[in-house]
């Protein structure tokens, strides 16, 4: 049997329309823009923006998100074309399937456990820590560090007393509420995610709105870092140059895209909700288009209120968790309120971010077990709710024993090289799928292929090439892993070696 055997678009399109057995299609066009918004802004918004400016843009990060969203949109224009055309639950993978064959289908599948599964992981320890915070804004206290914490960490109190952590039991709560929320159905999880977005977004533009009087039009003269910008401090107590040419002018700028391009990650979610909008020809290019859109706009806004209220240098220092807060603190007199709401603000934005990914990932496994890829648990669907709700148990057990136990540092940037792997694939196979299928009906058309393909696999690669070292061989290795589960289950039980069972049955659904 081949490798590259690919799935029919007529049984796709079957699949599609098997409405009544399948996920209930409850979705319309606001709500997968709201699940969109809630995947991409997180803390990418508040902690990367920062980094990026006080290290290599400065004021200019602004022209650093618009770099950055281009590049996100020759993938976010493919996805649209084949979310429109093929709008089944599973993503890239699923048009991996379509066009590029079994084999190639299951890699990209496997590389998306990193982007989602292991990302809503390494996000439910960030949102342990946050909730930390908050407590302390609040003066209730906190959590002691051993129940906050995995084994593996350790730290000094102030009393100089060393902690070692036991169980991060924040992380694993807020994975059981969210797991229980998408058992219950996607509509209620939808529901959820459309608030925490309100709130998150409301605080964004009150902050936009409030900040544009504290600017300070010093802070945005001169606009890109010069080559011989004084050196900035360090936590550490010792200087950051920008003499590096990643560090000023232009090269800076591209540094800065490369860093806040993840803080757009999320909108390919979107697209593992095909199979429950309740009109996906039109509405999934909207949703995947629209939160793209608008959350460009917001970065844009929110990081050239951010630059112009506090000098760019000052991050350097202040670059990561507690950036806006600092700057709310230090330069925006009477408005300490604000810096507590932008805390919420970040602690929502976690929430929905997991919650996404959660949906995302129990999707794609949805589909590879319908494919007979994936044990056929990973498909059963509730009686009642008509959600996998055994794969979101099983995700449940599995991302959190990660985020319990494991260090969310030891992630890496492996959730964004599953992301950005995908997103090539999905570019190449818009440039296949018009070579090899060129009458079909494609109610969103990508413009100008293959030029935005080509130039979204250039971006996405290149990105790929930037990660260090030691991110790529883990990578490599857990795609090894894969191919072994590929050989020693899913070939024999594809259900393309099997054309009676290509079909869904009443029995696939019970």
């Amino acid at each position: 049997m081949s490798l590259f055997r690919k799935k029919s678009l007529d049984v796709l399109m079957a699949q599609a329309a098997n409405s009544e057995q399948g996920l209930k299609r409850t979705l319309g066009a606001g709500s997968l823009i709201a699940l969109g918004i809630g995947a991409i802004i997180g803390a990418g918004l508040f902690v990367r923006t920062a980094a990026a400016a006080g290290q290599h843009a400065g004021p200019a990060v602004t022209l650093s998100f618009i770099i950055a969203a281009v590049g996100c949109a020759f993938a976010g224009l493919c996805y649209a074309e084949f979310a429109s055309m093929i709008p089944i639950a599973g993503s890239a993978y699923t048009y991996a399937y379509a066009t590029m064959g079994e084999l190639i289908a299951w890699i990209i599948g496997w590389a998306l456990i990193l982007e989602y599964a292991l990302g809503a992981a390494t996000v439910s320890i960030a949102w342990s820590e946050f909730l930390n915070k908050l407590l302390e804004l609040f003066n209730l206290g906190s959590i002691p560090y051993e129940w906050s914490h995995s084994p593996f960490e350790k730290a000094l109190d102030a009393a100089n007393v060393m902690h070692h952590g036991i169980m991060n039991i924040p992380a694993l709560f807020i994975l059981l509420l969210l797991s229980l929320l998408l058992i219950k159905g996607t509509q209620e999880s939808a529901f959820v995610n459309a608030i925490i977005v309100f709130i998150k977004v409301a605080i964004v533009i009150v902050f936009i709105v409030v900040g544009w009087k504290f600017i300070n039009p010093a802070n945005h003269t001169p606009y890109l870092i010069p080559a011989d910008a004084p050196p900035a401090l360090k936590p550490d107590g010792t200087m950051y140059s920008y003499a590096d040419t990643f560090r000023h002018g232009w090269g800076g700028v591209l540094t800065g895209a490369a860093i806040v391009f993840f803080a757009f990650i999320g909108f390919d979610a979107v697209s593992t909700a095909a199979q429950e909008a309740k009109n996906p020809k039109r509405d999934m290019p909207i949703g995947i288009l629209g939160s793209l859109v608008i959350c460009t706009i917001l970065y844009i806004l929110f990081s050239y209120v951010l630059t112009g209220v506090a000098p760019y240098s000052d991050f350097v220092k202040s670059g990561k968790d507690a950036s806006v807060a600092y700057a709310i603190q230090t330069y925006m007199a009477g408005y300490g309120w604000l810096a507590k709401a932008v805390t919420i603000a970040i602690l929502a934005g976690f929430s929905s971010v997991i919650l996404v990914m959660l949906m995302g990932q129990s999707r794609v496994f949805y589909t590879m077990s319908t494919d007979g890829l994936l044990p056929k648990a990973f498909s059963d669907l509730h009686k009642k709710f008509r959600t996998p709700y055994k794969s979101n148990m099983i995700l449940f057990v599995f991302v959190g024993a990660f985020a319990a136990f494991i260090p969310g540092s030891v992630a890496g940037d492996l959730t964004s090289i599953g992301t950005l792997f995908a997103f090539v694939l999905v570019c190449v196979g818009v440039i296949a799928m018009r070579r090899s299928d060129p009458d079909r009906v494609r109610p969103f058309r990508t413009p100008l292929v293959p030029l935005v393909p080509i130039l979204g696999i250039i971006v996405c690669a290149a990105m790929i090439y930037s990660l260090d070292n030691t991110t790529l061989l883990t990578a490599f290795i857990w795609m090894l892993v894969g191919l072994v589960v590929y050989f020693g289950y899913s070939k024999a039980h594809s259900k393309l070696g099997n054309p009676s069972d290509i079909l869904p049955k009443a029995s696939d659904f019970e």
